[in-house]
């Protein structure tokens, strides 16, 4: 190896890495703010206007741009020809590339950033040259990621040279790199122009943990997480606490989250295989917490439970009373993280509640994708209709929008039953909504009676109406939308139960 190119925004380790090729006899060409780094640190460096014999121009947009970069990063070493046609344009060959990008993402993560300024963070012969020099990695050794230097400099050190596995596996890495960073910058420029569902799709995540193993001990699993934090989002969540995360205790901390984030007042919600067992609203953390325990004293054991208020002593003091797989809240007092930090096995994180925008939700399906907008449409209760001659009174009412709100994350066929302040059964993911209400009256018992119903789909029979009737239900929200809505209203009139029609349906696949 005789010859590398340097040229970094991310400068971590790369002067004494400079330093150590130079010591192995590796002339060093760079360019702009790494050279004049070189240069303070007192690297010997050649200025990549001496190799190009051209100056920078366009306010740095060309310098790397020419066939003196890209006829050294291309030549092959094993083609004669190649060889001969560098030589007689006086082009040296480039072993070793160390390149990192313009910080496109951090740029447009800026609060008020321009589109101008977005544009000039584009990186243009950054991506070439990499592009080039793993093009190339049967003779080039291409560095985007500082993690990498130490393993390059060994194999120098004691070979001379870096191995054809590590160049493959680096060039790997860059085109993984490139193909994330135009990815991101097609999305910006789609989201600008307004497309919500262009002709191509190229997502980008960043790996954030290899996981021990999926939904079960045979699956290989990981965690990837968008490059733009989404603040109220499991992948934002700051653990300080126990071991690490599964593959289902992500997905359950998930819908944890989701629910509580639909409620201002002081809510806990209790998860378990991606379905809430129990939520409790109060006018403190602690009654809303007892409340969701009460809810289901059973399935909540060894649940996720989501908070959208900091966690004081005193619910610490409840919580700690039985085996919780993960607490995540905003915070937790000094007092609530003893007390809960004493148990091993549990998981405590914390995550922002600011609600966030509209998003997309992403669903793979064998050999494909499916993508929409996701369920944050805004209700208006002014919009809704009373269809029965029995009007809902306004605790009623109170308890019905509640019910609404968890009803819409339940896996369909969902039915809830509940008041303003609790779940008192919950049905899900059966195959007809006589089952899923059924299973939620059931669970609710005696508690049933002066309870609210809410579905999350139209009831296309009145059997669901007539058995929340016989259990003492009181009020029923629901969409509407059936041939047999007026059969599902006589049966309510029949037995005196207030219907509210919403008009949006909730499905939950």
């Amino acid at each position: 190896m005789k010859r590398a190119l340097i040229s970094v925004s991310d400068k971590n380790g790369i002067v004494p890495f400079a330093k150590e090729l130079v010591k192995l006899g590796v002339e060093i060409i760079s360019t702009g703010g790494t050279k004049a780094a070189f240069e303070k640190a007192g690297v010997p460096v050649t200025g990549i206007e001496e190799v190009t014999e051209f100056p920078e121009m366009l306010d740095g947009r060309v310098k790397t741009l020419h066939p003196a970069i890209h006829g050294g990063l291309l030549a092959r070493r094993d083609t004669a020809e190649h060889m001969e046609a560098i030589a007689a344009h006086h082009i040296q060959p480039i072993d070793l590339v160390i390149v990192n990008l313009y910080p496109f993402q951090e740029t447009i993560q800026k609060p008020g950033v321009t589109l101008e300024e977005a544009i000039e963070n584009i990186d243009i012969g950054g991506p070439s040259m990499l592009r080039s020099a793993a093009k190339n990695y049967a003779a080039v050794t291409v560095v985007v990621d500082s993690t990498d230097y130490e393993a390059v400099l060994a194999e120098l050190s004691e070979h001379g040279a870096t191995t054809f596995e590590t160049r493959q596996r680096l060039a790997a890495k860059v085109f993984r790199h490139t193909a994330a960073y135009d990815a991101l910058i097609a999305e910006y420029l789609t989201d600008i122009t307004g497309e919500t569902f262009p002709e191509k799709v190229t997502l980008t995540y960043n790996r954030k943990q290899v996981l021990r193993y999926g939904e079960n001990p045979h699956q290989d699993a990981a965690f990837y997480t968008e490059p733009q934090a989404v603040e109220n989002s499991i992948s934002s969540a700051k653990q300080l606490h126990g071991k690490e995360l599964s593959y289902n205790n992500i997905r359950d901390t998930d819908a944890a989250l989701k629910i509580a984030n639909e409620f201002s007042e002081p809510v806990a919600v209790a998860v378990k295989h991606m379905n809430p067992c129990g939520v409790g609203v109060g006018t403190t953390i602690e009654e809303a917490y007892l409340k969701a325990y009460e809810a289901d004293e059973i399935s909540i054991f060894g649940g996720i439970v989501a908070l959208n208020k900091e966690v004081d002593a005193k619910t610490a003091e409840h919580m700690s009373k039985i085996f919780l797989e993960i607490i995540i809240a905003p915070s937790f007092s000094e007092e609530a993280f003893a007390i809960l930090s004493r148990k091993k096995n549990i998981r405590l994180l914390t995550v922002s509640f600011t609600r966030g925008s509209e998003s997309l939700e992403k669903t793979s399906v064998n050999g494909g994708l499916l993508i929409q907008a996701s369920d944050t449409v805004v209700e208006d209760p002014a919009t809704y209709e009373v269809v029965t001659a029995k009007q809902p009174t306004d605790s009623e009412m109170t308890a019905l929008l509640a019910q609404w709100k968890i009803v819409k994350h339940v896996k369909s066929n969902a039915i809830v039953v509940g008041t303003d302040k609790q779940t008192l059964g919950i049905g899900a993911g059966q195959m007809n909504r006589i089952g899923s209400a059924q299973i939620a009256l059931e669970q609710a018992g005696s508690k049933a009676k002066g309870a609210v119903l809410a579905s999350d789909a139209f009831f296309p029979m009145d059997d669901t109406v007539e058995a929340a009737a016989k259990a003492g239900i009181t009020a029923i929200i629901q969409p509407g939308g059936s041939i047999k809505d007026k059969d599902s209203i006589a049966m309510a009139d029949k037995y005196g139960i207030a219907m509210v029609l919403t008009h949006v349906r909730h499905f939950k696949h």
